[in-house]
């Protein structure tokens, strides 16, 4: 169903590609939107490697909402920050895709659950994200991207 990369020898394994989804703190989710035109987003994301899931919070309404639920399928896309070889001006970048499909949840307790989860990624300050996510928490959502590919490969900018 998923097509093979090209150059094997480019590829990462499953362990970098979970680490990079670890460890970046934003990729671009895209969706099939209106008029049948692709819509990508940057979004800020949260791997659990528990459940092997993606998650990603938003609002209640808008654009990617009502794509979601006329389909399901997305891609999800992030990089790492790169890095030069020895003598080398060239950037090698660590990229992962994912494939797969998002289920949006509403219930209150998860939302805070995987937000805060979300938010350490970038902050460790406890009174900032609890008062965040008690003034937003109410009326955002979660989606969930459940895998059905994962692959990723190192690119050499040349």
């Amino acid at each position: 169903m998923f097509r093979d990369l090209r150059r094997k020898n480019k590829e990462l394994s499953m362990e970098e590609c979970i680490y990079v989804l670890k460890t970046e703190k934003r990729g671009v989710l895209s969706v099939f939107g209106e008029d049948e035109y692709p819509y990508g987003m940057p979004m800020n994301h949260w791997y659990n490697q528990e459940d092997g899931r993606i998650y990603f919070h938003c609002g209640n309404e808008g654009h990617r909402l009502d794509a979601l639920k006329k389909n399901p399928k997305v891609s999800f896309c992030t990089y790492d920050e790169g890095y030069h070889e020895a003598g080398e001006w060239a950037l090698r970048v660590k990229s992962v895709i994912v494939f797969g499909t998002v289920e949006i949840v509403d219930d209150l307790s998860q939302i805070v659950e995987i937000t805060t989860k979300l938010s350490y990624k970038f902050t460790q300050d406890d009174a900032y994200i609890n008062e965040e996510i008690k003034k937003h928490a109410h009326r955002t959502l979660l989606l969930v991207l459940t895998p059905k590919h994962i692959c990723g490969k190192t690119v050499k900018e040349s």
